[in-house]
């Protein structure tokens, strides 16, 4: 699209759609979570923003809705045979590895199409919508019936890192609101932050530190119920050293695979085995390895629009905390998606084999690359995608964009009738 009419396409739309401030979790919410980081977003100007966010990335808390609610989906459907063909007709261009799966779940035009759906990944970073699953479902059985308990425990328990949070290069945010001072760095084991602010920092930024706390909180919640609110930090950690190794490695894995078993998605399909710290990993054992499949990840994102990741409650509270708004990458990134509401959430694994050259993200002896993704435009179409690859020695964030791209104009009706044409080459 020429610049001047891509400009005048955001200004149209700004028109339609009149600014409001948003932030991962959109920061309206400010107010509900307690987030810091949020406060500093709703603290900029709209200049600000406006540099700093696409506009699909802008809206407010009541925008984000189940989109399956009303209409809930309890199975994958059948795969449409014409979105079928147009999706086989641009992967050949692109690696053998590549699995997908694609559903249209605009009210009216409901489709379904995937490739490759049980082939089985590491689901590196993905992984961590597993974690947030796990700590919803134990607040459910903390507080069946209280929502206002639940949310109250997410912004007001305040828990510390310890070992569980190190190591991780990725870094968080840290916002003062008194001095307005914003740094960023990596966690260390005095971090305290709140439940909903370690679920952000999971989520947001990718942490793994964060992501280990989120599991061990969920674990606490399982072991020590009504006790849990008031359970200290060295309580905590006596817990962890002196319960048997077994019984660790047993409750952590039920507390993160069981409420994956009770959607209906199986064990082949996706588990986590795994912490995603060596801090984490050298206190909680490991069980049963990582793996992740499109179809397994399709079948949570379909459980999430309608309601039934947990309850409704949990499944829109884990849709707004997806809600992308810090740094779009990857699949995320493409500029087709730059006016439409993105949840999102992105995993890599790679490693190199000794003695070779071998990059960032272009692993040579593994090469992971995951995207799950629910697309919200503007024109009313709503989809969501999940990608899994691993080609060795490149980095496959371009080749996700891409894709992003063209599956955005398939959806939405933008790309050729017929699907026999060629696409030419994704380089």
């Amino acid at each position: 699209m020429p610049t001047r009419i891509f400009l005048f396409v955001l200004v149209l739309l700004a028109l339609i759609y009149p600014w409001q401030p948003a932030g991962s979790y959109p920061i309206d919410g400010y107010q509900n979570t307690g987030m810091d980081r949020l406060k500093r977003l709703q603290d900029m100007d709209s200049a600000q923003l406006v540099r700093t966010l696409p506009y699909g990335a802008r809206h407010p808390l009541e925008y984000i809705r189940l989109n399956l609610m009303d209409d809930p989906i309890l199975d994958l459907p059948a795969t449409d045979d014409q979105l079928q063909q147009e999706l086989e007709s641009m992967l050949p261009i692109f690696h053998p590895s590549y699995s997908l799966a694609v559903f249209d779940m605009t009210p009216g035009s409901e489709r379904y199409a995937e490739r490759n759906p049980e082939r089985g990944y590491q689901p590196g970073s993905v992984g961590k919508l597993a974690v947030v699953t796990a700590l919803f479902c134990e607040l459910e059985n903390l507080f069946i019936d209280d929502l206002d308990a639940r949310r109250k425990i997410l912004q007001e328990r305040v828990v510390k890192a310890g070992p569980f949070g190190v190591y991780d290069h990725h870094t968080i945010p840290r916002y003062d609101v008194e001095t307005s001072r914003y740094t960023r760095g990596i966690v260390n084991e005095r971090d305290e932050f709140s439940l909903y602010e370690w679920i952000d920092h999971m989520l947001s930024v990718s942490n793994n530190g964060a992501a280990s706390i989120v599991w061990r909180e969920a674990i606490l919640m399982r072991v020590f119920g009504k006790e849990y609110p008031n359970l200290t930090h060295e309580q905590m950690m006596d817990y962890f050293k002196t319960t048997p190794y077994e019984e660790k490695r047993d409750i952590a894995e039920d507390v993160i695979n069981g409420p994956l078993r009770d959607m209906g998605i199986e064990h082949e399909e996706w588990r986590l085995g795994t912490m995603f710290t060596r801090g984490a990993s050298g206190i909680v054992p490991p069980k049963g390895g990582s793996i992740g499949t499109t179809r397994g990840l399709m079948k949570w994102l379909v459980a999430l629009e309608s309601g039934r990741v947990i309850d409704p409650y949990s499944s829109l509270e884990i849709k707004r905390l997806m809600y992308m708004t810090d740094r779009r990458i990857r699949y995320a990134h493409a500029p087709a998606l730059d006016s439409a509401a993105v949840y999102f959430k992105s995993g890599s694994l790679y490693g190199c084999i000794p003695g070779t050259s071998c990059g960032k993200y272009r692993g040579n002896r593994m090469n992971y690359m995951n995207s799950v993704c629910i697309v919200e435009q503007p024109d009313g179409k709503r989809y969501m995608v999940v990608l899994m690859s691993n080609v060795l020695s490149r980095n496959s964030a371009y080749d996700h964009q891409v894709l992003a791209t063209r599956i955005d104009k398939v959806i939405r009706g933008t790309e050729r009738k017929d699907p026999s044409e060629s696409y030419g080459t994704g380089e």
